[in-house]
């Protein structure tokens, strides 16, 4: 049976599924900084990555969101991988899985970028007991 969703349907699940990982602060954030320039990338990022994978059945959020993580550190994409560690609260990954997927990360993808992976998760740990107090 063929996909009836239109392409809207896709950008409107992925903004929803969006805001469930990443947090309406963030994403309004993302929104309100949003230029001519790049208008075309953030739509592109909400419909295929949010949209088309987040959304798939294959994995539930909670794995998907730990290979996300693993892959960021792996790769040192330092931003995103801080962005997603600050996420973890909504897709109920732990600290303690985080710690386990960093060790993951240091002996496949090399002991550099697991170091400066846990020290980055060491900072946005910090942030987010400051937030909580």
């Amino acid at each position: 049976m063929p996909d009836s969703k239109t392409t809207q349907d896709v950008y409107n699940e992925g903004m929803v599924r969006r805001r469930e990982i990443l947090g309406d602060a963030h994403v309004d954030r993302a929104e309100k900084n949003k230029s001519e320039f790049d208008a075309d990338f953030q739509e592109f990022i909400t419909k295929y990555a949010w949209g088309e994978v987040w959304t798939r059945d294959g994995l539930d959020t909670k794995t998907r969101h730990c290979i996300t993580i693993a892959m960021m550190a792996a790769l040192g994409k330092e931003h995103e991988l801080a962005m997603h560690l600050k996420a973890t609260v909504n897709t109920g990954v732990s600290q303690d899985d985080v710690k386990e997927i960093l060790q993951q990360v240091g002996i496949y993808a090399g002991l550099p970028a697991a170091n400066t992976a846990f020290g980055i998760a060491k900072k946005v740990y910090a942030e987010l007991e400051t937030k909580e107090v």
